[in-house]
């Protein structure tokens, strides 16, 4: 008998192994971080053997700490850091490189020759995604122009393109040994090359870039009855259990946070920060600087889309208080440090580190501190740097009100920085909306349990998964509007001097 769903949840900085029972309660959970790899300015690599290897531990661990067998398990969901892009050979299952992360901006010079021909919104009617160094598309290219000997081997079919969502699931199905080589319609419209209307490969995008179609996964549903493949029983679960959900790390979320009507919205919380706004069955062309994105697809349903707003940089400004600056000894003592004063102290910081994404995408700017002056110190610049996590939450929400006409009455957020009172509070000022923690914040791998449990019948239906969600915590605004929107003009005002840096 089948008492659980499972997720692995592969993210930018950790894996982790998540065990579920049918209220949506975790049983077991265990997570290992990974290298991050920095060979140069700009360039943010993660090696796709040790993230193998990571998947591999934190399953054994789990079950273990579970004290569950395979047969416990009615499926398991994969979610994951998206855009981050692998090329490996399949008949050995190995990468022929690094993977490159989708922080890496190397690819900058490529997008803006494409852009040379028709702008940087060349392809958004189809894809509705700019041309920016964040989709998994130009690392492609760049990988196949520049890593010696690919360019052949995709040619000869013996390279195999995926995000990491592909690559565990290749590896999980028997790799060289009758892998499974497929990706789910939230990754694939990630990667500049996915039509939003057909749910293909667009062949137009892949003749310009000159990608060979058949290097590229097979597209599925994000929840699939057929199963996408079953663990192998010489893998890290040791038994057969089908995988059948499958779902781009903040689509997960979505779902996990049960946002299934058109109009409802949450907010991840993590290296990044990503709003998601279910827009149904309409594909909204954002005009506003958001992505037109797929949010899920079950089965044989129709496709139901969202618009996005991705930030590059919020919990990663945390990490690098604590590894380059050495301000804090660990991410959680950030809140205490925060609240040693009572404001920012004037100071604004912008953490473009690689550039900004929504709703600029601008590759040139980089990150500033402005304001500084002898009274700032280190409780300053900690709270500076997680009032920048509410600003640009801010801006990403009003620009999904100017493309969609909603204006939210509540924020539900996820994410590891949810547990951070201080910011949630701030953030709920900022916005001047309720800001609603749900019971189990690390909805991320709950969407993706969801998403396989609904492929297997786990559970029969939307309505089982929304009487699972419940409120942990709410933050009521109160802050006065004076206070909010002189705030709100300093930090646009911050966000102007980041840009025109890099030439």
């Amino acid at each position: 008998m089948t008492h659980y769903i499972a997720a692995i949840d592969q993210g930018t900085t950790s894996t982790r192994f998540m065990i579920f029972d049918h209220s949506g309660q975790v049983i077991a959970a265990h997570q290992l971080e990974h290298r991050q790899i920095y060979p140069q300015a700009g360039w943010v690599e993660h090696d796709p053997l040790e993230i193998w290897q990571r998947t591999c531990e934190v399953i054994k661990e789990g079950m273990a700490k579970a004290g569950a067998q395979p047969g416990d398990l009615a499926g398991i969901g994969i979610t994951n850091q998206r855009e981050t892009t692998v090329v490996w050979d399949r008949h050995t299952g190995k990468p022929y490189t690094n993977a490159i992360v989708w922080q890496d901006t190397r690819t900058d010079k490529l997008c803006s020759q494409l852009a040379q021909d028709g702008g940087q919104d060349r392809f958004r009617d189809k894809v509705g995604l700019p041309l920016a160094t964040y989709f998994s598309g130009p690392k492609l290219v760049w990988l196949l122009e520049n890593v010696d000997g690919l360019r052949r081997a995709a040619d000869e079919g013996d390279a195999l393109f995926g995000t990491i969502d592909t690559w565990l699931i290749w590896n999980l199905t028997g790799g060289p040994n009758g892998g499974t080589h497929i990706t789910d319609v939230t990754n694939a419209g990630r990667t500049l090359l996915m039509n939003l209307q057909t749910l293909d490969w667009d062949d137009e995008i892949l003749a310009i870039l000159n990608i060979p179609r058949r290097m590229l996964p097979s597209i599925r549903p994000s929840s699939d009855p057929r199963f996408y493949g079953v663990t192998t029983i010489d893998g890290p679960l040791g038994g057969a259990v089908p995988i059948c959900g499958d779902l781009g790390d903040q689509h997960a979320a979505l779902c996990g946070q049960t946002c299934f009507e058109p109009g409802e919205a949450k907010n991840t919380y993590g290296t990044g920060c990503f709003m998601l706004l279910n827009t149904g069955h309409d594909i909204i062309q954002s005009t506003s600087g958001l992505l037109t994105t797929p949010a899920y697809q079950f089965g044989d349903e129709k496709p139901v889309y969202a618009l996005e707003g991705s930030i590059a940089i919020t919990g990663a400004l945390v990490q690098w208080l604590r590894d380059n600056l050495n301000l804090i000894e660990k991410s959680s003592d950030v809140e205490a440090l925060a609240a040693s004063v009572e404001d920012s102290g004037g100071m604004v910081i912008v953490p473009a580190f690689s550039g900004l994404f929504a709703p600029y995408w601008r590759s040139d700017a980089r990150g500033v501190m402005v304001g500084l002056t002898r009274y700032i110190n280190k409780g300053h610049i900690a709270r500076a740097a997680l009032e920048a996590t509410a600003y640009q939450t801010r801006e990403v929400l009003e620009a999904m009100h100017a493309d969609s006409g909603v204006r939210l009455t509540a924020l539900k957020v996820d994410g590891g920085m949810v547990h951070n009172n201080l910011l949630m509070q701030f953030q709920a000022d900022v916005l001047n909306v309720p800001v609603i923690r749900p019971k189990v914040a690390e909805t991320t791998a709950l969407g993706a349990a969801y998403a396989a449990g609904l492929a297997t019948g786990f559970w029969d239906g939307l309505p089982a998964l929304r009487a699972n969600w419940g409120v942990d915590k709410e933050w009521q605004p109160s802050m006065d509007e004076t206070r909010r929107e002189a705030g709100y003009r300093y930090w646009l005002k911050a966000v102007q001097r980041t840009f025109d840096w890099v030439e």
